[in-house]
């Protein structure tokens, strides 16, 4: 039996170092092709569902096509309405927030507090966080432009799907060991993304009809982006709260946008702090420093989509090291707060 080579570890990381730079320089390639993968593995217990069923493979995979063609278009339709209409309306809004802010900070001064006002306007603009959603927003646009490559990815990754396992079997060659740890690295990341998703739709829902409610322009915009940035935990949801409170506080004051404010807390809270946990269970988590480097990592190498991707990858490559036992101590440390043996805490 031939020995498994053992490279230097100088070379393994002059190895990584080459594919990350060819993934950072082949961001725009990828981001469609990720896409479609995360769309893949969300479709998947579907076109199971169908074909338990006994409806054939191809016809499965068909309906399926189908199905995720209705929610594409209904969501470009309805989406991009409100994305022109944010655009056209940018320049007002970002005149208006300046404008406010510069009367904020002459208020301050005026009761005596010392603000140098050029100087802050020189380091923070809050025009700007405005100004940045609109351009997130026209990166997303630009990915999702790329719809008919991202469906023909996905319609052949589902028919890939189906006779995977029994690639695996004939590849590891090992009584069905490398079965079984694909089979708990799939399940892994399908459970993940379909509770997420699940409960990114939920956040995504109530900020629309809260904002709604509130009459802030472009709800349904801010609800999308709430549902993007809800795959980032801890701080994705304050970073997709920070737009619609600015516009918020433009349209109608401070009371509305601190209103508002809440909402966004006391949503996110009840999803994030006490829903979310109990769908995923402590075997589904990341610790806040693993999300925070990947958040940053992802985000330059793949830029916006990445910093949205950042967590699904880092879990996906979590579950692939929990599915072995030479790396599941990689996946302890990658992992959340875990309970400590006993004899350690007598210690």
């Amino acid at each position: 039996m031939a020995q498994a080579i053992r490279w230097p570890t100088p070379i393994i990381l002059a190895a990584l170092v080459i594919v990350v730079a060819g993934m950072r320089a082949a961001s725009d390639l990828l981001e469609p092709f990720l896409l479609a993968i995360f769309i893949s593995i969300v479709c998947v217990p579907a076109m199971n569902w169908l074909v338990v069923r006994r409806v054939p493979e191809g016809l499965a995979v068909l309906l399926v096509m189908l199905g995720l063609l209705l929610v594409v278009v209904i969501s470009m339709a309805v989406l991009g309405a409100s994305v022109n209409g944010f655009m056209r309306q940018l320049p007002v809004y970002q005149q208006a927030l300046t404008e406010r802010a510069g009367g904020l900070l002459n208020q301050l001064a005026a009761i005596g507090v010392d603000t140098d006002i050029s100087a802050l306007r020189e380091r923070f603009d809050p025009a700007m966080a405005i100004g940045l959603a609109g351009k997130l927003m026209g990166r997303f646009g630009a990915v999702l432009g790329n719809v008919l490559l991202i469906m023909i990815a996905v319609a052949f990754i589902l028919l890939e799907a189906a006779r995977m396992p029994s690639k695996v079997l004939a590849a590891t060659q090992d009584g069905g060991h490398g079965l079984d740890a694909f089979k708990r690295f799939a399940e892994g990341v399908k459970q993940y993304l379909a509770i997420k998703s699940m409960v990114s739709l939920g956040t995504g829902l109530l900020v629309t009809i809260w904002l709604w409610a509130l009459d802030v322009d472009y709800p349904l915009l801010w609800g999308a982006l709430a549902f993007l940035f809800n795959y980032i935990p801890n701080i994705g949801s304050f970073l997709a709260a920070i737009p619609a409170c600015l516009l918020a506080w433009v349209l109608h004051g401070g009371v509305t946008a601190s209103v508002v404010a809440a909402g966004y807390i006391v949503i996110n809270t009840v999803i994030g702090n006490f829903l979310e946990p109990r769908l995923m269970g402590r075997s589904l988590g990341l610790s806040t420093l693993v999300v925070l480097v990947s958040l940053v990592f992802w985000g330059w190498v793949l830029g916006p989509v990445g910093m949205v991707l950042s967590v699904p990858l880092t879990m996906i490559l979590r579950i692939a090291l929990d599915s072995h036992d030479e790396t599941r101590w990689i996946a302890i440390l990658l992992g959340p707060e875990v309970e400590a043996p006993r004899a350690v805490k007598e210690s």
